[in-house]
């Protein structure tokens, strides 16, 4: 089964074809990084306008790149939830579109369930370049999955496919978003995740003392605290107080602290994930373990997990981690083999659409 996955969740326009949930024939990604750069985060009303003067050809090259026509496409998959509204709109209306157009069953999917099942995909199409380092096989259940992006941050343990009991999740910012607030305290680029990340390397990641969150659920996250206290200890190191403008702070700092703050920080905020990962695993003793959105690909997250946990982690590739529509396709792949397509006009935008609400349970007689 052939599947056009569409992603627009947030500013990245994407699409793909996936076969049978599994095998990538081509995967295209349209970043606006480089726009949203300059306003040091995402502007809504910017990333709408850009999905829209790109989906068409992003969608176009998916097709051409997977060497396949209208007639090969078994369905269409799209991202309708959560999400920037005016993002989502354009993919979801591309996708509505193509399907009555063309006559293709299309499938809503939540998009960081869709960043679950990027570690399903264990094989590409010889003709696809880059080649992409894959995981060698696909998880089995029962599975922990560790959510991570700039929007999400949950701890996820599925029995099956559509059957899964939400463990946690950000109480407040998600880590990504603690990265990216952090490193403007820091005076660093957008986005903050790769820039606090190498840093760090420079860094002593004990330099500074911050504290972790303590909650009542272990499984829950929170980095509002941890963002405040990275903002005093600034303060405190350069030598003003809490009324001093936040946004000339990073003048104020040199190479050395600049490094030693992004490799504290970035300890901290891994650790906080990795503790409620060892702590789900010894309780609930999962088959495997899969590490899911932008932040998966965090190395120093990578290397505690791998000193902590008990079993070493198959990753999903760099270019599977962030935004992308090869984990939409991949996830239509698994719900078209257990649900109706949705009808056209029933298919909306939820931008707030919690996966709890998502449950989608592979039938009795099956």
């Amino acid at each position: 089964m052939i599947i056009l996955g569409i992603e627009s969740s947030c500013d990245e326009t994407a699409a793909a074809v996936v076969e049978d949930g599994k095998r990538l024939l081509s995967n295209v990604v349209n970043s606006q990084v480089d726009i949203h750069a300059q306003y040091g985060g995402v502007v809504p009303e910017v990333a709408a306008r850009s999905h829209i003067e790109v989906i068409n050809p992003v969608i176009r090259q998916a097709m051409s790149d997977a060497n396949v026509t209208w007639d090969d496409i078994d369905a269409i998959a799209v991202a309708h939830a959560p999400g920037l509204v005016g993002s989502l709109l354009v993919g979801v209306l591309a996708a509505r579109t193509l399907a009555e157009l063309h006559q293709k069953p299309l499938y809503p999917v939540h998009h960081v369930e869709g960043h679950i099942y990027a570690n399903f995909i264990t094989e590409q199409a010889k003709s696809l370049r880059p080649t992409l380092a894959l995981p060698s096989k696909s998880p089995t259940f029962p599975m922990l999955a560790l959510a991570v992006s700039g929007l999400h941050s949950q701890l996820v343990l599925f029995e099956d496919h559509g059957r899964y009991t939400l463990l946690g999740e950000t109480l407040d910012d998600a880590v990504g978003e603690a990265f990216d607030k952090v490193a403007r305290m820091l005076g660093l680029p957008y986005p903050g995740g790769p820039a606090i990340a190498s840093a760090a390397l420079s860094g002593n990641p004990h330099a500074f003392n911050f504290p972790k969150a303590k909650l009542k659920s272990p499984y829950d996250f929170s980095f509002s605290g941890l963002k405040t206290a990275v903002l005093r200890a600034i303060q405190r190191e350069v030598g003003v107080d809490h009324t001093f403008a936040s946004h000339e702070l990073p003048a104020r700092l040199n190479d050395r602290q600049r490094a030693d703050f992004a490799a504290s920080f970035q300890f901290i905020a891994v650790k906080t994930l990795v503790d409620a990962t060892e702590q789900a695993i010894q309780e609930y003793h999962p088959a495997s373990v899969v590490i899911a959105g932008g932040a998966a690909a965090n190395q120093e997250l990578r290397r505690q997990l791998s000193e902590r946990l008990p079993f070493p982690i198959d990753y999903a590739p760099t270019e599977l981690c962030t935004d992308n529509a090869a984990m939409i396709a991949a996830l239509g792949y698994y719900r078209a083999q257990v649900l109706p397509p949705t009808p056209v006009d029933q298919v909306t935008v939820q931008p707030s659409l919690s996966m709890n609400q998502t449950q989608w349970s592979i039938p009795s007689n099956s």
